[in-house]
């Protein structure tokens, strides 16, 4: 991403043995609060993303994973109620500067939608979109390729290039949206519930897919699932009512030993 006077953040590493390897932190922020009109949607979040893992954002509904999603990539910029205050960092540079442009950083950082949404195009269209407006045109069949086999998705398609992605079933268009997203090379894939609107099949597939992906991208996702943020995920954040971080750690440790109540009996089903 070319982003001006991108620096690492100031802090020590977690590592002081060179031969264990740490992953470095990717996103980072710092007493994140957005309010919509006067209502505050999260409240004093600070929190470290690692790169190239699965960070899941689970809770209930209205308690700010969604929100908090679309801070990372200024997506909430497009909401004229919207109101943010504090930092989210991505490799040390604060977003939110006003050297920052948004669309650079929507490069940077893609974003795959609950509901499948390929353009009305082609398949490979809709895959070289995004290179094409980047003017990343160089190697196109190439890179559109790679792009569909990174999202299991090629084998499928491969001889119907040409047709319409709204052909596709639910779960294909899905992953042709996650193929457009990182055609152009992001750092980080955002996901908002990618699975919560297809059946068993296709959700089974697109969880294998966000498990292969991390070795090449910091994925987030925000899932209603908790079985799913288990089975897939490196890290967990919880979210509960008020937009509020009650603990976020190692996934394991938070669903088999969590350190507030609270988390407990929303993980058991007590509320939520």
């Amino acid at each position: 991403m070319s982003l001006e006077n991108t620096t690492q953040p100031e802090t020590e590493s977690l590592a002081n043995d060179p031969a264990i390897e740490t992953p470095e932190t990717i996103i980072e922020t710092r007493d994140l609060n957005v309010w919509y009109d006067e209502t505050q949607a999260l409240r004093d979040i600070s929190m470290e993303i690692p790169e190239r893992k699965v960070t899941a954002l689970i809770g209930p509904s209205g308690c700010g994973k969604s929100t908090f999603l679309r801070c990372v990539n200024r997506m909430n910029d497009l909401i004229d109620a919207a109101r943010v205050e504090g930092e989210v960092r991505l490799q040390g540079k604060n977003v939110y500067d006003d050297d920052v442009d948004p669309v650079a950083l929507r490069r940077a950082v893609g974003m795959v939608f609950q509901e499948p949404n390929p353009f009305p195009k082609s398949i490979y269209d809709n895959v070289a979109y995004g290179l094409r407006v980047q003017g990343k045109d160089d190697n196109l069949d190439e890179k559109v390729e790679t792009a569909l086999r990174r999202a299991a998705l090629w084998d499928e398609v491969s001889d119907q290039l040409d047709s319409s992605g709204l052909d596709l079933s639910g779960g294909q268009q899905q992953r042709l949206c996650i193929a457009r997203a990182i055609a152009p090379d992001p750092e980080v894939v955002l996901m908002d519930e990618p699975a919560s609107a297809l059946d068993p099949v296709a959700t089974s597939k697109i969880e294998d897919l966000i498990e292969d992906l991390a070795s090449e991208y910091t994925v987030v996702i925000v899932t209603h699932n908790m079985q799913q943020a288990a089975r897939i995920s490196d890290r967990t954040a919880v979210f509960l009512t008020g937009g509020e971080l009650v603990e976020y750690g190692d996934t394991e440790k938070i669903f088999e030993n969590p350190e507030h109540q609270r988390v407990e009996d929303y993980i058991t089903g007590k509320f939520g």
